[in-house]
């Protein structure tokens, strides 16, 4: 990681974008050359943050997806901001568009994508990924099609399959996004047919069953999110 001072900061953000703030201040960055800077405070005293900042495990996810050919952002370099005490990670984007958009502006293609979707997070899953941050919004559709991952910091890369508990940990933190969830809704069979394909007869039914709950789960939520004043 290297360090840089405010002016080194500030010359770097200069005709910059702002795509994402919060109550303590700017989180990302579109620079003037199109590429993006993502910044992180540590937001306990004492935490992993102090030995392992978050800037560093974006840098060194995207190096494993790279690895497991997953399409993510290409990392420019990491930075030490000491006068605004944040990390940063400067990268160029993914290209592509994410399934949230894709899926708005793509009806007649909701099966394919459902399908692409269930067969991409079994990819993740067999290949030990354990991506935290798990929803629409954060996996992009590119140019070339394969889908990719975004906002990476939140992930543990295993050397082997993740178990079966957390990939229901995993598939449950999907489900809490219940509009995410709908826009599945439709071509659930083809979503959980593609996620279950490789999996061994018994686990096929584990998780087929599985995941029939969590759809009716969101839809029985929704209905009653639409019964609410």
């Amino acid at each position: 990681m290297t360090p840089i001072s405010n002016e080194q900061f500030l010359s770097l953000r200069q005709h910059a974008e702002l795509i994402e703030a919060d109550h303590h201040g700017e989180k990302v960055l579109k620079l003037s050359d199109g590429s993006f800077l993502k910044l992180f405070r540590r937001k306990r005293l004492i935490s992993s943050e102090l030995y392992r900042p978050y800037a560093v495990r974006f840098a060194l996810n995207a190096e494993s997806l790279q690895t497991l050919q997953v399409p993510c952002p290409t990392i420019i370099a990491t930075y030490a901001i000491a006068s605004i005490e944040r990390t940063a990670v400067h990268y160029w984007p993914l290209p592509g568009v994410t399934l949230r958009q894709a899926f708005k502006e793509t009806g007649e293609r909701h099966a394919e994508l459902s399908s692409a979707l269930g067969a991409f997070i079994a990819r993740l899953h067999h290949s030990g990924v354990y991506f935290r941050s798990l929803h629409l919004g954060n996996i992009v559709k590119t140019p070339e099609s394969p889908l990719g991952l975004i906002d990476i910091a939140d992930m543990n890369v295993l050397r082997n399959p993740i178990g079966n508990q957390k990939r229901k940990r995993n598939f449950r933190h999907l489900f809490r996004y219940n509009a995410d969830v709908a826009m599945l809704d439709t071509h659930r069979d083809k979503f959980i047919a593609a996620y279950c394909e490789h999996l061994k007869p018994k686990e096929k039914n584990e998780f087929s069953e599985f995941l029939k709950n969590l759809f009716m789960n969101s839809q029985n939520r929704r209905a009653q999110q639409e019964k609410t004043p």
